[in-house]
C-alpha cells in the first residue's frame, strides 16, 4: 500500500507540472481536485496533501521566477520598445496658372505611417536601435527605417560613435502640423553613416561621413565621399524657469543627396535616359531654433538650403538651381489636450517641387491616452503661380 501511496503521488506530482498556474505562482483548480480526490480515497493523508501542496507552490514559484529571470529578467529592462500608427484623409485642389490646363482635385483615405522598433541597452556603453517603417504608396513593403549601433563613453567620457543607418544630424525638422514642413522636404537625409561627437547637457557636436547615391561625373559610386558637421545648443530646463531652448548649426558636404533632392535627380535623369550624376558636390547649410514657456506657447524657426548652386547633367548648358527652404511656427496649448498652431514657410529655386510660399493652421486633440487627433489647412503658391488647397485630418496612436 505504501509503495502503491507513492507511486500515485509521483504520478500526481508529474501530471501538476503541466496544470501549475505559473502566472499567480499556485496550483491549479485541477491538480487541487485531483489531491482531494486522492484524500477522500485514503490514498493520502490530510496533513500529505497540505504538505504537496504547500511544496507544488513553493517550487512552483522558485521555477517561474527563475525561468522569468533567465529568459526575461535580464534584458526586460534593457529593451525600450515603441510604435506609431497615423491614418490620414485629404482633399487637394490644385489650380493651374496656364489656362490650358485643367486644374484638379483629389481626395484619399491612406495609412500614412506605421513605425515600428526598439532601442536596447546591450551594455554600459554599447546600445542599438533598430527601426521599421511603412507608408503608404511609398515603402511598400515595410523598410528598416533606422538600424544603428551606439559606443558611448557613458560616466567615463562625454563622447559617442553612431554607426548604421540613420537620419544624419541635418536640420532638427521640428513641427506642430500633421504635414513634413518644407525643410524637411527639402534636406532629410537617411543614410548608412558613421557619426561621432561629443554629447552633455548643454551641448552635442558631431561630425560624420557617408556615401551619398548623387555623386559627381566620372568619379564613380563607390566612394564615401560626402561629409557633415553639426552643433546643438540645449538650455537646461532647470537653468531659466519655465523657459526650454534648443538652437543649431549643420552642414553637409552634398545637400543633393537629400532624400527630396536625390528623387528629383534621379526622375530628370531617367526622364533623359542619363546617369543621375551632378557636376560638383553642393554644400548645405541649415540652423534652426526652438523656443517654449511654460509648455505653453512654442516658437520654432528653420532655414535650410544649398550653398552653391546644383548643376544636374541633363540640364542644359549653364543652366543650374540653388534650392532654399525656410519655416516659422507658432503655437499655442489652450489646455493640456488642445493645441493650435499656424506656420509661415517658403522656398526659392525649387521650382513645382516645392510652394514658394505657403501658410496655413492647424488645431490638435488628445483625444485619449496615447491618442491624438487633428485638423489642418495650408495653402500654397509655387514658382510658377500655380497654387493648392490642401486640407488633412489624421488619427494617430503612439506607444
Amino acid at each position: 500500500m505504501r509503495k502503491q501511496n507513492f507511486i500515485v503521488i509521483g504520478i500526481t506530482l508529474f501530471l501538476a507540472l503541466f496544470v501549475i498556474n505559473s502566472n499567480a505562482f499556485a496550483i491549479s483548480q485541477e491538480t487541487g481536485q485531483l489531491l482531494k480526490l486522492l484524500e477522500n480515497k485514503n490514498i493520502i493523508t490530510d496533513k500529505e496533501a497540505a504538505d504537496m501542496k504547500q511544496e507544488m507552490e513553493f517550487f512552483s514559484q522558485i521555477g517561474d521566477k527563475e525561468a522569468y529571470e533567465g529568459l526575461l529578467g535580464n534584458w526586460a529592462d534593457k529593451i525600450h520598445p515603441g510604435a506609431c500608427l497615423e491614418v490620414e484623409a485629404s482633399y487637394e485642389d490644385y489650380n493651374f496658372h496656364d489656362s490650358l490646363i485643367r486644374d484638379t482635385d483629389t481626395s484619399d483615405f491612406v495609412l500614412a505611417t506605421v513605425e515600428i522598433g526598439f532601442d536596447v541597452d546591450i551594455t554600459k556603453h554599447v546600445k542599438a536601435s533598430l527601426f521599421f517603417l511603412y507608408e503608404e504608396d511609398d515603402t511598400e513593403p515595410m523598410d528598416v527605417d533606422e538600424g544603428i549601433i551606439t559606443i558611448d563613453g557613458a560616466d567615463v567620457v562625454p563622447l559617442y560613435v553612431d554607426l548604421g543607418k540613420m537620419y544624419i544630424p541635418f536640420g532638427m525638422f521640428e513641427s506642430h502640423f500633421i504635414r513634413d514642413p518644407l525643410t524637411l522636404e527639402l534636406g532629410e537625409t537617411n543614410e548608412s553613416a558613421a557619426v561621432g561627437g561629443f554629447r552633455n547637457d548643454w551641448l552635442e557636436l558631431s561630425v560624420g561621413a557617408f556615401n551619398g547615391d548623387i555623386d559627381e561625373t566620372g568619379e564613380g559610386s563607390n566612394h564615401i565621399d560626402n561629409y557633415l558637421t553639426s552643433a546643438c545648443f540645449t538650455l537646461p530646463e532647470t537653468t531659466v524657469p519655465d523657459l526650454n531652448l534648443t538652437a543649431g548649426i549643420s552642414w553637409v558636404s552634398n545637400i543633393a543627396d537629400s532624400d527630396g533632392l536625390q528623387e528629383t535627380i534621379e526622375e530628370a535623369a531617367h526622364e533623359a535616359h542619363e546617369e543621375a550624376t551632378i557636376k560638383n558636390h553642393s554644400d548645405g547649410f541649415n540652423i534652426f531654433l526652438i523656443t517654449s514657456f511654460m509648455d505653453k506657447y512654442f516658437f520654432n524657426a528653420e532655414y535650410l538650403g544649398a550653398m552653391d548652386d546644383i548643376e544636374i547633367d541633363t540640364f542644359d548648358e549653364g543652366e543650374s538651381y540653388k534650392p532654399q527652404a525656410w519655416t516659422i511656427e507658432f503655437a499655442y496649448g489652450v489646455t493640456d489636450s488642445l493645441n493650435l498652431a499656424v506656420c509661415y514657410e517658403g522656398s526659392n529655386d525649387c521650382g513645382d517641387f516645392l510652394p514658394e510660399k505657403q501658410f496655413g493652421g492647424v488645431v490638435g486633440y488628445d483625444l485619449f491616452k496615447h491618442t491624438y487627433v487633428a485638423l489642418e489647412y495650408l495653402y500654397g503658391k509655387f514658382e510658377n503661380k500655380d497654387t493648392r488647397h490642401l486640407m488633412t485630418t489624421q488619427l494617430a496612436i503612439e506607444f
